[in-house]
């Protein structure tokens, strides 16, 4: 699960401008910090790296409505140039500390929508998951209600071919879609999707006020007993309500500590510099950014605002609601 986070100061700011939501998130300040989490794994807390940490601030904004068709959640600087949460979101908070990164947060806690970034379009905004035309969400699997942590990914990393870091943060915070976090990894776990391996990190917001004793992914079974098992039995059966196969595991559904962790994001992290220079085959991914000025792929400030002006100018599409039932499975 690895992704990359945003994590906010105060209650996050809204204004209207032009028909459209605006959502400014502050950054904690540094000496604020305490935990952490990744893009798509799962995370919790973080014990430095105290003053020395300097946070950026980031604002989405929303075109449509949630939770229909032509929804997207496009991200800004703090200057309120357009961005790629994929590309343009430094993966770690400060270079000068190992175990401090960024998480996107897709899909917040308790929900059910199946929120991602999309790598396919340009500037990477995030939107519903959508197949054979329908939005897609996640089922209840008794006894939990949708996603049983705060889901993301962890910013500028890919895993050839399609697949980026993805992280879940364990912290107590249920957190907002498009928050960038700062995380501490804690380990990882590599589910096995349609014969391909998806990393699964585990990570915890350096805000949260535990993230001081979580270290390694030990600490995790130490001091929130069952997280670890829940978590492996909600990517174990989550698609079995669709009518697909329970999922499988390499390592033997064990979960990997941090060390084998960030050695996973350290290559994924170099994949993507790949991707960015057009080194290797990204297929159908959408490499477009505006920080990386020596990249094949960079647009100007001009080109990122006709991509959203564009995006802007499309029909409202219909929604359709979400299953509420409980699924009752496992043993």
């Amino acid at each position: 699960m690895g992704k990359r986070s945003f994590l906010r100061q105060k209650s996050k700011r809204e204004l209207i401008k032009n028909g459209l939501k605006i959502s400014w998130i502050p950054k904690y300040p540094p000496s604020a910090l305490a935990a952490c989490s990744p893009f798509h794994p799962f995370c919790h807390g973080w014990s430095g790296p105290g003053p020395h940490c300097a946070m950026a601030s980031y604002c989405t904004e929303e075109h449509s409505q949630p939770r229909s068709p032509s929804y997207h959640l496009f991200f800004k600087n703090v200057a309120g140039h357009y961005i790629s949460p994929f590309h343009d979101i430094p993966l770690k908070v400060d270079s000068t500390y190992e175990n401090l990164f960024n998480m996107v947060v897709e899909v917040p806690r308790w929900t059910n929508a199946k929120m991602e970034i999309a790598t396919k379009e340009p500037l990477n905004p995030i939107k519903q998951d959508r197949k054979d035309g329908k939005l897609q969400y996640v089922a209840n699997i008794f006894p939990h209600k949708g996603y049983i942590w705060n889901y993301g990914a962890l910013p500028q990393t890919w895993e050839d071919p399609h697949r980026k870091d993805k992280s879940t943060d364990c912290c107590s915070k249920v957190l907002s879609c498009g928050e960038v976090i700062p995380v501490k990894i804690l380990g990882i776990l590599a589910l096995i999707d349609q014969g391909e391996t998806d990393w699964k990190i585990i990570a915890i917001n350096v805000n949260d006020p535990e993230a001081s004793k979580f270290h390694d992914i030990d600490d995790v079974k130490k001091y929130k007993p069952g997280y670890l098992e829940a978590t492996l039995n909600w990517f174990r059966f989550y698609k079995v309500p669709e009518g697909k196969p329970e999922n499988q595991f390499a390592f033997n559904a064990e979960f990997k500590n941090k060390a084998f962790a960030l050695d996973v994001i350290k290559s994924t992290h170099e994949c993507w510099k790949a991707l960015l220079m057009k080194k290797c085959d990204g297929g159908a991914i959408k490499c477009t950014n505006v920080h990386i000025s020596d990249s094949p792929f960079h647009c100007t400030q001009e080109e990122a605002r006709s991509i959203v002006e564009l995006v802007s100018s499309s029909p409202n599409q219909e929604n359709n609601t979400e299953d509420q039932m409980w699924h009752f499975l496992g043993k």
